[in-house]
């Protein structure tokens, strides 16, 4: 049953989305089951040294989502989407209307997590991508889901998917934090901007959650702090006041809720889902 009324029969674009087991897949089943013509877009395909196959979602990943969305009761199609092209991102919206009508809702979910290594071995190019895809990408989506939007004239939702990130730093992670920090500022500045046209925008910062990409972080960062991995994952339970990270489940509850009606009167917010462990 819909939590949510008002988001029946709504559009919403979800970048990013194509992964089994991510925060897209599950936002994108959310926003479905709330009665959401849903989108979902990905690169579809693996794209040399900084997108390899098992970081993107693929065509295939991406249409077995639609299909488990129809087979629920869902309305959802998939739409092939680098967000650092702005021809693709434009040809998403366009895609959008030409299939529903109208844009009501993106979700700026598309991001690179998995270039963590220290300032002093990370190369200029890798920088570069991480701030493009996490940044540049999210600017493209405001900008041209922002235009359709103000065209159709009954304003609309945009969120962008943060991270812990976004609020406190983390060693081996300059990029990433870097362009998350920045997130906060574009937000915050969309938000303003777009107000008077009745779109809301807002940000989610979750803490961790472990997806496909989660579980290579965990690896990885009980790797390079020396803690082995059973060890990393208990400190990390230890330090969450709700004693477990997040799921993919409340990263969706949020991005639902802020897609309502219920949170008409929210905007410009970077809000927390970490079980209470970032407060800033």
């Amino acid at each position: 049953m819909s939590q949510y009324q008002d988001l029946h029969g709504k559009v919403a674009v979800i970048t990013g989305a194509g992964r089994k087991d991510g925060l897209g897949e599950a936002m994108a089943k959310r926003l479905a089951s709330e009665g959401c013509k849903v989108i979902i877009t990905d690169i579809g395909h693996g794209e040399g040294e900084y997108m390899p196959e098992s970081a993107v979602g693929t065509r295939s990943q991406m249409q077995q989502i639609v299909d488990e969305i129809i087979a629920a009761g869902g309305d959802a199609k998939a739409f092939n989407c680098n967000v650092l092209n702005p021809e693709e991102v434009q040809a998403a919206v366009r895609f959008a209307v030409s299939e529903y009508g109208r844009l009501d809702i993106w979700v700026n979910n598309a991001g690179i997590g998995y270039l963590m290594k220290p300032i002093l071995e990370m190369s200029v190019d890798e920088w570069d991508m991480v701030l493009n895809v996490n940044l540049r990408g999210v600017f493209l989506g405001i900008k041209y889901a922002s235009e359709q939007m103000v065209k159709q004239g009954h304003g609309g939702k945009i969120i962008n998917i943060g991270s812990q990130a976004s609020k406190s730093a983390f060693a081996h992670a300059s990029a990433y934090t870097t362009s998350k920090h920045g997130m906060n500022g574009l937000t915050r500045v969309a938000a303003q901007e777009l107000g008077v046209e009745n779109i809301n925008v807002n940000q989610i910062c979750p803490n961790h959650v472990t997806t496909g990409l989660g579980a290579w972080q965990n690896s990885h960062f009980s790797e390079v702090t020396g803690k082995g991995y059973d060890k990393y994952m208990q400190d990390m339970r230890d330090r969450i006041p709700l004693g477990r990270p997040g799921l993919q489940e409340d990263i969706a509850k949020a991005c639902a809720f802020l897609c309502s009606e219920q949170a008409s009167y929210i905007t410009g917010e970077c809000m927390n889902v970490s079980g209470g462990e970032e407060y800033h």
